[in-house]
């Protein structure tokens, strides 16, 4: 396994820059997941790294050894990809097999890594079928036993659940957490599910536009976000975001004048009596999911709101509830997007 060094990265297609100076350092064995929405360089970022798109300027090192201009076959990367691209013809054993054999490995050590793979993966008992007697679950399995048979340096992987239901989603997902245990390696993910980015990641890259917004671990991003973009991306329901002047009370403060935007998770809106809100709000839409329920509610200005409750609820459309935020959990962004900290209640109190 390696690590891998991005230097100055950019990426331009005619007159358009995708990528535009991408900084990064992975560690050996570190599980990488590139999130951010459609159109923001991620899965052009993982095609650089396995040399499938040449850089229009920048350095990519991996295990010390710089490879920029070196052909992706010589890089010791295995990708697996958004469709499975099986050999339809082949049986489960020679699909994972194939490269290994082109590459000249003996028989001997092909069947070893075959069979090592196909027990990690559960797919012992289909090594004689081919794809088509496969589920989808089962042929993004043998995608990723190709992928391990093959003893890469890093796996990099391309959305590669988006083709999955949702239960089996999960389950692969589950699978592919205890696969990095098992092996170790090295593993960059991309992935439009911040789901999947949350359960995954060592540390997440969150790109926009094609730069970086923020690297770190998920609970960092989740609790510490570094601007109003991360705030609203990572997290389901994403986080509210208000204008100051929205607020009542003590938590519209804002920091030596600079705070234009408040930040507050759905957790952590808390119903309260009147004479204690910081927001009225109407409810629209309630969802009971049993052990917790979701307020959709909207505020001043028609400003939306979510909650998050703890087990279930007597509201219903059209109810008024006043609000409170959690003064520990609060977020503040100055006019440019960028978080700012808050002086604390106390120090407010006592100016």
């Amino acid at each position: 396994m390696a690590g891998l060094e991005l230097r100055g990265i950019r990426k331009d297609y005619g007159g358009t820059a995708v990528l535009k100076g991408i900084d990064l350092s992975i560690a050996d064995g570190e599980f990488v997941v590139f999130v951010g929405p459609s159109g923001c360089g991620k899965s052009t970022l993982l095609r650089v790294i396995a040399g499938l798109e040449t850089v229009t300027a920048g350095d990519i090192h991996i295990d010390g050894t710089e490879v920029t201009r070196t052909a992706a076959s010589d890089r010791g990367l295995a990708m697996v990809f958004q469709s499975y691209a099986l050999y339809p013809h082949m049986t489960v054993s020679q699909n994972m097999s194939f490269a290994l054999e082109n590459m000249g490995i003996a028989k001997a050590e092909i069947s070893s890594r075959v069979d090592r793979a196909a027990r990690m993966l559960r797919l012992t008992d289909y090594l004689q079928r081919k794809p088509a007697a496969l589920s989808g679950g089962q042929r993004q399995r043998v995608a990723i036993g190709r992928a391990i048979v093959r003893d890469p340096k890093i796996f990099l992987f391309d959305e590669p659940l988006s083709n999955l239901d949702a239960e089996l989603r999960v389950a692969t997902r589950k699978e592919l957490a205890a696969l990095h245990a098992e092996i170790g390696g090295t593993m960059i993910y991309v992935t439009h599910d911040q789901v999947e980015a949350m359960t995954l990641a060592d540390r997440i890259v969150v790109l926009n536009g094609g730069r970086i917004e923020q690297i770190g671990t998920p609970l960092d991003l989740y609790n510490r976000p570094a601007n109003l973009f991360v705030a609203g991306f990572i997290g389901s329901p994403r986080m509210n975001l208000l204008p100051t002047e929205l607020v009542r009370g003590e938590a519209a403060g804002d920091v030596t004048g600079r705070a234009a935007t408040l930040g507050i998770r759905p957790e952590h809106v808390e119903p309260c009596q009147e004479a204690e809100a910081d927001l009225t709000v109407r409810i629209d839409l309630v969802e009971q999911l049993g052990g917790e329920t979701f307020l959709y509610a909207t505020g001043p200005n028609d400003t939306p709101l979510t909650i998050r409750c703890d087990g279930q609820s007597r509201l219903v459309r059209g109810d008024l509830l006043p609000v409170r935020f959690s003064r520990d959990h609060l977020h503040r962004f100055d006019a440019a997007g960028l978080a700012c900290r808050p002086e604390p209640l106390l120090a407010r109190s006592h100016s």
